[in-house]
């Protein structure tokens, strides 16, 4: 007989066991359903919710009169392919409709038959097509019958205004462009951004099983904002003007680049600015697989060596200082040995003139002559450096001018107080070397020499939404006393040197400016590049004697003079040459030029 087994103990244990696993389950699905249960509800929500940004309606771009669009946003289609559905037939069908419709080259066609090869079942196969070219496609592909194929509505920014050079849009380097994701690209496009932009409107909504909005459901959570239209300081007429002259010159010339600016010396409102070579910006994707570097913008974004334009930022030091008048006789001894003769620079012609009035000097761009005001601003080398260094400073060299683009750059000044200048760098610099600069800054810099001392703050923006955009008052950086000497010197040097008087005054005008030439150092080789030199010329032109309407600065960057002698480069068009012509065109623009109070003339009383 088998003995008895008590269970009793055994089962209270797996009573307790069972018990505690129940309690735990249930604690479990508890915190689920309490504790989570917002993020449940929230994650169940979110496989049918749909939350959407709507980009807001980007602003128009205007040139200064308000009705000349330079850049708007416009709809266009994309054609869309299921390439799932297409077999080989149908693929060879709508690859010859798009080259027959939109004319496509060779490559862009086979650009198109690879996508359709793709196998994806969403492949857009092109973009931008224009309302009639969208008909045309869809009458084809309607009557080829073609499978899988539908169109969808995008934005894209255009830019209507041809250029003035081949397969350009005007202003494209002041502008930008606008890439696909709706963010600006250098220029007034990247600078305003978010004004031009604004803010997407939020929809929120259900979404079905293939992921797309219940209409029903639909509501906006917040309606954005649009985006702001600019009106520019620029005219359109001179702006396409300006890029024909420069594109001329640089044909002429056989220049890297041509680069000039038009600027109200008394606003700083920029009126024209162009570089040859430019882009479409229509077209910006196809400049930017090959040539990206064509985006930047040289008139702000480009340093070079200016040469003896600089000499002027010489002569307000030598005023300043009172250690020179124009009047004041030097001798030009053509070369000039510094440094306990360890160094040494030369007139550009390596001759000398002899004695001569500083303002000949100035007019006949003499390298030593210049070195010589320069070194003789102080008593010492330490103190005329130091003199001379915060003429540039105050004139803005070194800093960025604050004009309204994107990219700007503010050049290189080497500051003599931490490290030292040998008399070479003093006497280098009197001239326009060992210094880099923008074209806008030399343009601003002039301004103030000839509009009573102010530096003004450049700017391309004249009005946003209509509204005015005030930038104001620029800052007092020369003695306003100074500005009659400056400007009648400006004259005297394109009035009494027969090589730029016969290419540079025009007509019933009043014209001043001074010339640059500047080597070119190439870095890759550790030497001057030889054949190629910078030309520059930064000059006004006004209506009355003394009072400059306009000021203009030109860079013809690498162009390629036949030298006739030492000293002595000509070119096809000269810079000073290049600003006679955009001078003229620029006075030629009816009201451009600001408005000036008409003389008071007395009428006599007819009892007298």
């Amino acid at each position: 007989m088998l003995g008895r087994t008590d269970s009793r103990g055994r089962l209270l244990f797996l009573l307790l066991a069972f018990g505690l696993a129940a309690g735990a389950i249930v604690g479990r699905l508890g915190w689920w359903q309490i504790a989570r249960q917002p993020d449940l509800a929230e994650a169940a929500h979110r496989q049918i919710y749909l939350r959407v940004e709507v980009p807001a309606q980007r602003g128009t771009i205007y040139d200064r009169s308000g009705t000349i669009i330079l850049a708007e946003t416009v709809t266009r289609d994309r054609l869309i392919a299921d390439t799932t559905r297409l077999d080989a037939a149908d693929r060879d069908a709508l690859t010859r409709i798009l080259s027959d419709v939109l004319g496509l080259d060779e490559a862009a066609t086979a650009s198109v038959g690879e996508r359709l090869v793709s196998g994806r079942a969403y492949v857009v196969v092109v973009r931008d097509l224009t309302p009639d070219a969208s008909d045309a496609i869809r009458a084809r592909i309607l009557e080829a019958r073609l499978p899988g194929i539908s169109f969808e509505v995008e934005s894209v920014r255009a830019h209507p205004q041809s250029g003035g050079g081949p397969k350009t849009s005007l202003a494209a380097h002041l502008l930008g462009f606008v890439n696909r994701d709706g963010a600006g690209q250098y220029g007034i496009e990247q600078f305003y951004q978010e004004d031009l932009a604004g803010t997407p409107a939020i929809v929120e909504s259900d979404r079905d099983a293939n992921g797309k909005p219940v209409i029903e459901t639909q509501h906006t959570v917040d309606a954005g904002t649009p985006g702001v239209d600019l009106s520019l300081t620029i005219d359109a007429g001179l702006q396409l003007a300006l890029e024909q002259e420069v594109m001329s010159a640089w044909v002429a010339d056989r220049a890297k680049s041509v680069s000039a600016v038009v600027l109200d010396p008394y606003t700083g409102e920029v009126l024209a600015e162009a570089t040859y070579p430019s882009y479409d910006a229509n077209d910006y994707a196809a400049i930017a697989s090959s040539d990206p570097g064509r985006f930047v913008d040289p008139v702000v974004s480009e340093v070079y060596e200016p040469g003896s334009v600089f000499k002027m930022l010489t002569v307000i030091a030598g005023l300043e200082t009172e250690t020179v008048t124009m009047s004041t006789k030097i001798d030009d001894v053509g070369t000039l040995h510094l440094d306990g003769g360890r160094t040494k620079i030369d007139d550009a012609d390596r001759r000398a003139m002899g004695v001569m009035t500083f303002e000949d000097a100035i007019a006949f761009s003499r390298n030593v002559v210049a070195a010589k005001v320069a070194l003789g601003l102080a008593p010492s080398l330490d103190a005329a450096s130091s003199v001379l260094h915060e003429v540039w400073l105050r004139l803005g060299f070194g800093s960025r001018t604050g004009i309204d683009v994107a990219g700007e750059v503010g050049g290189l000044v080497h500051d003599p107080a931490a490290t030292a200048w040998r008399e070479i760098d003093l006497a280098n610099g009197a001239f326009g070397q060992g210094v880099a600069v923008t074209p806008i800054q030399l343009a601003v810099a002039f301004s103030a020499m000839v509009n009573g001392g102010t530096l003004v703050k450049p700017h391309v923006v004249r009005a946003v939404d209509g509204t005015p955009v005030d930038f104001g008052a620029g800052g007092q950086v020369i003695d306003p006393s100074l500005s009659p000497a400056l400007t009648a010197l400006m004259h005297h040097v394109v009035a009494t040197v027969p090589f730029y008087r016969d290419r540079t005054l025009i007509p019933g005008y009043y014209v001043g400016g001074k010339t640059g030439t500047a080597q070119i150092w190439d870095s890759e080789i550790g030497n001057w590049k030889t054949g190629v030199f910078n030309f520059s010329f930064v000059g006004y032109v006004g209506r009355d004697p003394g009072y400059p309407d306009l000021v203009i600065a030109v860079r013809i960057n690498e162009g390629h003079p036949d030298v006739r002698r030492v000293g002595q480069l000509e070119m096809p068009v000269m810079s000073f040459e290049l600003f006679r012509r955009i001078a003229t065109d620029a006075v030629s623009i009816p009201g451009l030029l600001p408005d000036r109070p008409a003389p008071i003339v007395p009428i006599p009383h007819p009892d007298r």
